[in-house]
């Protein structure tokens, strides 16, 4: 690939849970490439993700999706400015397999090292496909492991509005897949499902939190439509699956886009984005893009390759992140529980 001196070019891996990807991204909006090896078949025999054998298998997967990302983008590493890689949260023994190799990278080739969080990476995923999209503006992450309703201030400046109590949307929604029998990964088979069930068969609890409008909490709906599922099993009843997933879904989303809009309306901010592996979701989506097209706000969400775990994200965010001078030492650690905004 021809470089201009102007041109930033930045290798990103990401490791945080059960994909190990690669990509280089340039200027922070081109995507030159971005390879992932995703595990899901490989985890599916035991319903979800095994931290050990995620670690293991990243180990065996880093080189190959780094040299692939190199080539597919046609560079070498000496042609790279940074490299940007997640730190956090995440699983710690997978995280510290990509921290451990943007280290040998860092150090081998002279090259700055970019920490990056990984829910920056999921947010700054808006960026890839709308060059207009700037901040300031409002962003719903959604993801297995987060909910967060953020302001994005500037490029890696956040104020948190909101963030689940306690189950991640996405937590919920693969709990809830397991017990109708669906298996793993839950969400995009409830998502499938739910097209086939009638949303509106059962009316599951949606939490409001006292004192805390933009905050989540998804542990109720998950405890109901289980609550449910024991009683039909107890009289003998049939489980609609379809049915119990249609409405358990639209419960989640209707609680997601109420809260995302009354932020958006509260503090007079006209765009908002989706991010994270829930933001793939189509019921999500759809009820989200009616919800700020009947208030007047800017709909902005990634495509579903960039909504799940992807590097493309990590470089974007990494690029920002190295823009305004943000570098880190060879003693950058894995730091699983790391919260948005820490450095």
């Amino acid at each position: 690939m021809e470089k201009t001196n102007e041109d930033v070019l930045v290798l990103a891996i990401e490791s945080s849970c059960d994909e190990t990807a690669a990509s280089v991204v340039k200027n922070g909006r081109t995507i030159l490439s971005n390879i992932i090896s995703s595990q899901i078949e490989l985890h599916k025999l035991y319903g979800g993700v095994v931290p050990e054998i995620a670690s293991r298998k990243h180990i065996e997967k880093i080189n190959q999706v780094i040299e692939e990302a190199l080539k597919e983008a046609d560079v070498t590493l000496d042609d790279l400015d940074a490299i940007g890689v997640t730190y956090g949260p995440g699983l710690v023994g997978a995280l510290l397999v990509g921290v451990a190799e943007a280290k040998a990278i860092s150090f081998a080739k002279d090259i700055p090292l970019v920490g990056v969080h990984h829910i920056e990476g999921h947010i700054s995923a808006n960026y890839i496909e709308h060059p207009d999209l700037e901040p300031p503006f409002l962003c719903l992450v959604v993801s297995g492991g987060h909910t967060h309703l953020v302001i994005v201030k500037d490029y890696g400046a956040f104020e948190i509005l909101g963030r689940t109590r306690d189950d991640a949307a996405g937590e919920a929604f693969d709990k809830v897949a397991r017990a109708i029998g669906l298996g793993y990964p839950g969400g995009p088979k409830i998502d499938r499902l739910s097209k086939e069930g009638n949303a509106y068969a059962f009316d599951f609890p949606k939490a409001k939190v006292d004192e805390a409008p933009y905050d989540f909490s998804f542990s109720g709906v998950k405890s109901a439509v289980l609550n449910h599922l024991n009683k039909c099993k107890m009289q003998g009843e049939d489980i609609v699956a379809a049915d119990v997933a249609a409405s358990f879904q639209r419960c989640v989303v209707e609680v997601l886009v109420e809260h995302a809009i009354a932020a958006a309306k509260d503090h007079k901010i006209d765009k908002l984005a989706i991010a994270g592996g829930v933001g793939s979701n189509s019921g999500l989506r759809t009820a989200m893009e009616e919800a700020c097209r009947n208030n007047k706000i800017q709909f902005y969400h990634p495509s579903p390759i960039f909504c799940t775990d992807n590097a493309a994200m990590i470089g974007v965010a990494a690029y920002y992140e190295y823009q305004k001078g943000t570098r880190h030492g060879l003693d950058l650690n894995a730091i699983p529980n790391l919260r948005l905004g820490e450095r």
